[in-house]
Order: C-alpha cells, then sequence, then structure tokens
C-alpha cells in the first residue's frame, strides 16, 4: 500500500509539472507610462553659438556667444530654471562689445519619441562693457527654442537659437539705447 500510495504520488507531482499552463502570453499590467521627463527630472546645458546683432545699423560685427542653463521639471512638459549668457562681438572701430545677460524663467518641452523641442521665456539682468565702459545693471529679456535629439537616458544634443534684449535707460531719455541680438549654435544637456 505504501508503495501504491508512492507511485500515485510522484504521478501526480510529474502530471502536474506536464500539465501547468504556460503563461507566455499574459502581460502584467501597472497603468505606468513612460515619460521623457517627469516631475523632478532636472537638466544642465551649454551652448555654443554665433551671436548677430541686430538693430546696430552695421556698427557691430558678428561674434560668438556661450550659454550655460539649469531648469527642473515642474511637470512632464513644464520647467523652470535660467541661463547666464557670455556674447561677444567686435566694432567697426575695434572695440570689444562684452554683453552678460543672466535671465530666469519658464520651459515647455513637448516630444516626440527621442526628439525635445524646448521654448522658453526669461528675464533678468545684464552687464554689457564697451570702449572701457560697464552698465550694469540693466535689464534683460531672453526668448528661445531649440530641437534636441535624446541619444542616451542623460544626454541629448541638438540646436538652439535665441533672442535676447538689454536696454540702457538713463534719466536723460534722449541716450536711451536698445541692443537686440540674435544667437544660434549647438547645444549639449545632461539629465539627471
Amino acid at each position: 500500500m505504501k508503495k501504491l500510495f508512492s507511485i500515485i504520488a510522484i504521478l501526480f507531482l510529474c502530471s502536474s509539472m506536464f500539465l501547468a499552463a504556460d503563461d507566455e502570453g499574459d502581460e502584467y499590467d501597472d497603468g505606468f507610462v513612460y515619460e521623457q521627463n517627469g516631475a523632478g527630472d532636472q537638466f544642465l546645458k551649454i551652448d555654443l553659438m554665433a551671436n548677430f546683432p541686430l538693430n546696430f545699423k552695421g556698427q557691430v560685427k558678428v561674434g560668438a556667444a556661450i550659454s550655460l542653463g539649469y531648469y527642473k521639471f515642474l511637470t512632464g512638459h513644464l520647467a523652470l530654471g535660467g541661463e547666464a549668457t557670455l556674447g561677444y562681438n567686435v566694432t567697426l572701430g575695434k572695440k570689444s562689445l562684452v554683453t552678460v545677460p543672466l535671465t530666469f524663467g519658464i520651459l515647455y518641452q513637448p516630444y516626440a519619441g527621442k526628439f525635445e523641442f524646448p521654448l522658453y521665456a526669461g528675464i533678468g539682468f545684464a552687464t554689457t562693457s564697451c570702449q572701457g565702459m560697464t552698465y550694469f545693471p540693466s535689464f534683460s529679456a531672453k526668448t528661445g527654442a531649440g530641437a534636441y535629439y535624446r541619444f542616451a537616458e542623460s544626454w541629448s544634443a541638438g540646436i538652439t537659437t535665441d533672442i535676447y534684449w538689454i536696454p540702457q535707460w538713463f534719466k536723460d531719455s534722449s541716450k536711451n539705447d536698445n541692443g537686440f541680438f540674435a544667437s544660434a549654435g549647438i547645444s549639449a544637456r545632461y539629465h539627471f
């Protein structure tokens, strides 16, 4: 009787292994949707750009600019942050025109797959130096757009363009002036 019971138990265990259902078609769905960015995500960026003076009537030549920025996402598409730009141009008289706007603002970034398209605007202050004279603080405003490809989870690269305005206001309003610049170049971002 013990042998019969042992044989039935072994057959039962073996048959349960062979008859076990294979759940290849069943998938567990927890409702999670992967998004490129989420609340709390951050990134640092660096831009290397050509800097175009817009309203200097040919008195200032095309120069170069570098920009550093930091943003933190509030939602998957909306971020707050700031940028510091160093613009360098040369006047017709071979004098250096250096502009340093520091702006704080908002960024809206839609994306399609691994492509990201940030749009941003900010306001802040700036310093301007030319012909041995420095103007600080000046108001500054900046707006721009870009197109990036996220080639790794932590890195993206692309192109960017900005337009920034640095006015100079004096008590004697006849001396007031406006500096408008556009910049375009390449950019890299580190996401964390």
